[in-house]
Parts: structure tokens; C-alpha cells; sequence
């Protein structure tokens, strides 16, 4: 089936698109598509004017990109939807075939009783680890991501019924990063080492019915347990980093992590034993491109057909692939910044140490650490929040494990 798709009357042909799904109004229903030809840069440009028309962005009078209303969840979601939609459709046969093995891991209301609840944290390690990992974060609204540079991935089941609480996951941490950086002063010549001894947070939270029961709480006290920088330590000690080949402290004392939709529920006020467990350091300036992922291949062919090399490897992750859509969208002169979305992501630090600030800045040569074991994380979580939340909300017993299914597996009238 072919529709036309036409962007905004700026000049130029118009891009037509080969969909696998109709049109409804300007919005486009399913993400997957193939491009029926792209030649020129003003089909590029205006392809990327009808795809930001999609996600709500609009353009002033003079032309000026301005961004959709931020501060609403739901619009946050809608921004994230194409690029997640995407990696569903990309996935559909690894995600039927792991619900085939995996899907008994997905509690039902009625097989919950908050009392008995018994946290385990299984570090990912094995296929069948990964797998429900991956099956599980492909659940929620943002977009799949694998992580990249040093990673600890980890499971939280429920000891009573073998269930899936939720899932965690830490990746090598952005070496610039403002509003970490702005709380530091880093001896010179040292920042990369002492960075390289925190992590970043790039997935984190709770599976239902487990998130109804503010299982989320749970999962961000969780990435802060003496087990988890035991962890850290037995992997990547002794170990050289693949760039400059030399070893690094197998310390972890600190994380940080951005929340999806502006000002976090899990991470806000988030307190073990009346210490701060989440501080907030303000938020991101709204800059990023998961809003143009869909067109990434699109943005690829252009510039190989240019000359410039798109090739991958280690060392390129997220850094190139922005310099890379950074080099189309300067190509294709859109007006305004369409890197700029305007989703203000609030930051924050967990602190692993109480000499943080010592040690990064080398005063401290040895780490102070908090010491929280995991049973003892999962018995004041079960105090201090599931107890009276499973007392207070209702919706959880009537939860059933179909809706992951129905949520993973899209409506295609070309299978069965």
C-alpha cells in the first residue's frame, strides 16, 4: 500500500513514503516504513519536517521550530512512541518466540500477596537472563537500548512465586556531563579515570503488577547494594580499557541517571533510613535525537550517497550517531534546532560513598562506602512503602500478564 505523505508548503518537491500502515490525519500509525526514494536534500528535509509535524512540533510565523508542551507526561510518551514502535516492529519475531519460553515470569494480580513478597537480585549473566531482561525493557515507552562501554544488567525476581519484579541496568557513564561535573573540581589530567568510576543508569524499573505496589522504589534502592559494586569490582578489576589500555581503580562510587519524563515519582524524595538516596542536581537543557531515531537510516543513506562514511564500531555509540544527524540537519537547513525537543530530563546522583566529593577530587585515595546489603533494601522498602500502598490501591489484584503480551505483540492483518 502507498500513501502520500506531504510535509509543511516550505519550498520543494514533496517526500512520499511507502507505509505499512494508513495515514490517520498528518500522524502516521505505524513508524515502519521503507523510503521509495531519496535523492535530493530538499526530500530529505521535507521528511523531516512531516516527521517532527507528527510528534506535535510546529514552526512559528517566522519559521522558528518550537517544541511540543514538555511538562506533559503524555506528550513525553508520544515524542518516544515512533522510535519505540519501531524497535517493536524490528523485534516481533524474537519477542513471540521469547514469550513462548518467557512469558510464566509475568505475575498475575492474584498471585501476589504483598506480605510474602521476597526480593531477589540475580545478576544477568546467562541467555535466559539476558532474554527476559530484554523482553521486560521492551515493555516500557522509551526506545530499546542494548547500553554501551562497561555494563551490569540485573534482574529483581520474587523468591515466592518466581516472578519478575523489575529489571536494572548501568552503563559507562558520559564523560562530560554538566550537571554532574559542576559539583566536582577534578585534579588535571585526572577526570576520565575518576568519571570512569561512577556508572550511568540506562534502564530502570518495576514490572506489573510489581510497579502498581511501587516496585520502582524498589529497583532504585536496589542499585545501590553492596552487591552491586561487588560486582563492579570482580569484573573490572585488573581490567584495561579498550581505548587507552590502561587499568583503572575497580571502584564504583557513585551513579547518575536522568528520569524519562521530566520530574521523576521514583527517584523524587527516594530516602533509606532517612539518608538521601536520589539527589537531584536540576535538569538536562532539552537536547537529544531519539525523537528523529525512525529516520536514522534515512539520514545514513544520505550522507553515504555524499561521500561520508556511516561506519559503526566501538567508540561511536550515542556520540556519533549524533554527530551524524547533527551533520544532516546542518545539510538540510531546518529552521530552528530540531535536536532540541524540549524534554527538560531531571538528573540525579546517587552517592555509593560519603566521601564522594574527596575522593573525586583527590583528596580521598580510598572510597568510604555506605554499607547496604540487598535483604536489608528489599525489608525497608517492604516497610516503608509496599505495605501500605497494597492496603491503600486496589487496581493491582485484577492485573492479568496478557496485557504485556497484548502491549509487545502489534496488530499486523498479515499474520495469523
Amino acid at each position: 500500500m502507498v500513501s502520500g505523505l506531504s510535509a509543511a508548503p516550505l519550498g520543494g518537491k514533496h517526500l512520499s513514503l511507502m507505509c505499512k500502515a494508513p495515514i490517520i490525519g498528518a500522524r502516521l500509525v505505524s513508524p515502519a516504513f521503507a523510503f521509495e526514494y531519496m535523492t535530493t536534500t530538499e526530500e530529505l528535509r521535507q521528511l523531516i519536517i512531516s516527521e517532527l509535524e507528527s510528534l506535535d512540533f510546529t514552526f512559528d510565523e517566522e519559521g522558528n521550530l518550537t517544541s511540543p508542551n514538555s511538562k506533559d507526561k503524555e506528550a513525553i510518551r508520544r515524542l518516544h512512541q515512533p522510535a519505540q514502535q519501531a524497535e517493536l516492529e524490528k523485534s516481533q519475531s524474537w519477542i513471540k518466540h521469547a514469550l513462548s519460553r518467557y512469558k510464566h515470569f509475568f505475575a498475575e494480580g492474584s498471585e501476589i500477596i504483598p506480605e510474602s513478597i521476597k526480593p531477589r537480585l540475580v545478576q544477568v549473566t546467562l541467555p535466559w537472563h539476558s532474554d527476559l531482561f530484554r523482553l521486560a525493557r521492551y515493555y516500557w515507552s522509551l526506545p530499546y537500548s542494548f547500553g554501551f562501554g562497561r555494563r551490569l544488567r540485573y534482574l529483581v525476581l520474587d523468591d515466592v512465586n518466581n516472578k519478575l519484579v523489575g529489571i536494572f541496568g548501568l552503563q559507562s557513564p558520559p564523560i562530560h556531563f554538566p550537571a554532574r561535573d559542576k559539583l566536582f573540581e577534578y585534579p588535571e589530567g585526572t577526570k576520565t579515570a575518576l568519571v570512569n568510576q561512577t556508572m550511568d543508569i540506562f534502564t530502570l524499573g518495576a514490572i506489573p503488577p510489581y510497579n502498581r505496589l511501587l516496585g520502582g522504589k524498589l529497583i532504585a534502592l536496589a542499585v545501590t547494594c553492596n552487591e552491586v559494586r561487588r560486582d563492579y569490582y570482580t569484573k573490572y578489576f585488573g581490567r584495561k580499557t579498550e581505548m587507552e589500555e590502561r587499568v583503572l581503580p575497580a571502584h564504583l562510587v557513585g551513579l547518575t541517571t536522568t528520569s524519562a519524563f521530566g520530574r521523576s515519582s521514583i527517584y523524587n524524595r527516594l530516602k533509606y533510613k532517612g539518608r538521601l538516596v536520589a539527589e537531584s542536581l536540576g535538569y538536562t537543557e532539552g537536547y537529544g535525537n531519539f525523537h528523529l531515531q525512525r529516520l536514522y537510516p534515512a539520514f545514513k543513506e544520505y550522507l553515504e550517497a555524499e561521500g561520508i562514511s556511516t561506519q559503526g564500531g566501538y567508540g561511536t555509540g550515542p556520540k556519533r550517531t549524533w554527530q551524524l544527524i547533527r551533520r544532516v540537519l546542518d545539510s538540510v537547513d531546518i529552521p530552528g534546532d530540531p535536536l532540541k525537543h524540549g524534554v527538560r530530563r531531571e538528573v540525579f546522583l546517587f552517592r555509593l560513598v560519603s566521601n564522594l566529593e574527596d575522593y573525586l577530587e583527590g583528596r580521598a585515595q580510598t572510597p568510604d562506602y555506605f554499607d547496604y546489603p540487598f535483604s536489608e533494601l528489599a525489608q525497608y522498602w517492604k516497610e516503608r512503602w509496599l505495605i501500605a500502598r497494597a492496603e491503600r490501591v486496589d487496581g493491582w489484584h485484577q492485573w492479568e500478564s496478557q496485557k504485556i503480551v497484548e502491549r509487545l505483540i502489534l496488530n499486523d492483518p498479515t499474520n495469523e
